[in-house]
This record gives structure tokens, C-alpha cells and sequence, in this order.
């Protein structure tokens, strides 16, 4: 089942969680092929393979954050458990505590959705360090050019404010006795 479009599928269903990438639990299974509750019963059973940097509870506000943003999650609007979010090496984890071949295939998908996050994520930041330079040299740029106008602008009014020389009148005029 699992195939390279599908490292987009399942890159789609990551979420940023207190800072960190994260799948929740219903989506890893879904990914896994097992019911979430499988999935949370042998991650319980083998807690000692799951540190709190693996794996955590969301409190109920990220669950209702969460829900509300994320449509394909829904189905927990009305559920009473708090869902797990796991990281990326939680998600391998889990793979390997499910010991199923779908899980197996699946957790190596996960991995190289998660390294194409990263990339993306490092390539966003190489972006918009190039943009902020950008954006410093425009300003420079547009700073000698502020200067350039204002000298103009200041000569076209000292050209328009020079005094009126007194004009002789047009025509013949008698000489004042």
C-alpha cells in the first residue's frame, strides 16, 4: 500500500504540537492499519519504550485546537480519552510494538515524511534569511534614492520661489516731469 505519493499523505496529517512535529494516535493507526485503541493498549503495555520526548497526552484545550482545525479529525470531537501525539521516533516506536509487516512498511514512510518536513522546514528558513537581505538591501537602495528626490525637489522649488525682476511696461511711455 505505502508508495512515495504517500509520504504527502501522510506528511498532510502532521501536526505541530507544543512546538514539535507530531501524529496523533488515530492517524498512526489509521497509517498502520489497526483500531486506535490497539494501537494506545500496546504503547501501554510497552510505556518503558516510549519517553515523554516519544510520546505525550494533549491536554483538553490542544484536543479541541486540534479538532477545530483539522477536519479529518472530527471523529474525536465527542470522544472522552484525551488522544496521544507521537514524534517521529515515537511513530517508529509504535511501529515496532505493533510488530505487524503493514506497521513496518508504514514506519518507514513515516520517517522519510518526517525528514522531508524537516528539509522543507530548513529550506523555509534558508528563504527567508535570503528575503530579509532582500529586503535590507531595497531599503539601503530606496534610502539614496529618498536623498536623491528630496535634493530635486528642493532645487524645483527654489527655481519656482526666484523673486520677479520689475519688467519695463510694454509700449511708449511719457517721462514723468
Amino acid at each position: 500500500m505505502p508508495n512515495a505519493q504517500n509520504i504527502e499523505l501522510i506528511a498532510s496529517r502532521s501536526l505541530i504540537i507544543r512546538g514539535l512535529r507530531v501524529m496523533l494516535d488515530a492517524d498512526l493507526a489509521e497509517l498502520y492499519a489497526v483500531p486506535t485503541k490497539v494501537l494506545n493498549q500496546a504503547v501501554k503495555r510497552n510505556r518503558a519504550r516510549f519517553p515523554d520526548d516519544f510520546m505525550f497526552q494533549l491536554t483538553f484545550e490542544e484536543k479541541q485546537e486540534v479538532v477545530t482545525n483539522c477536519d479529518h479529525l472530527n471523529r474525536l470531537k465527542f470522544s472522552k480519552k484525551l488522544p496521544y501525539a507521537f514524534t517521529e521516533h515515537g511513530a517508529i516506536q509504535a511501529a515496532n510494538v505493533l510488530n505487524s509487516s503493514q506497521a513496518i512498511a508504514v514506519g518507514v514512510y513515516v520517517v522519510r515524511a518526517f525528514v522531508r518536513l524537516r528539509e522543507l522546514v530548513v529550506s523555509n528558513k534558508q528563504l527567508t534569511r535570503r528575503l530579509d537581505e532582500l529586503e535590507q538591501r531595497i531599503e539601503l537602495i530606496m534610502a539614496s534614492h529618498d536623498e536623491a528626490i528630496t535634493e530635486l525637489i528642493n532645487a524645483l522649488r527654489q527655481l519656482m520661489t526666484t523673486e520677479a525682476t520689475p519688467h519695463r511696461p510694454i509700449g511708449f511711455i511719457h517721462p514723468k516731469k
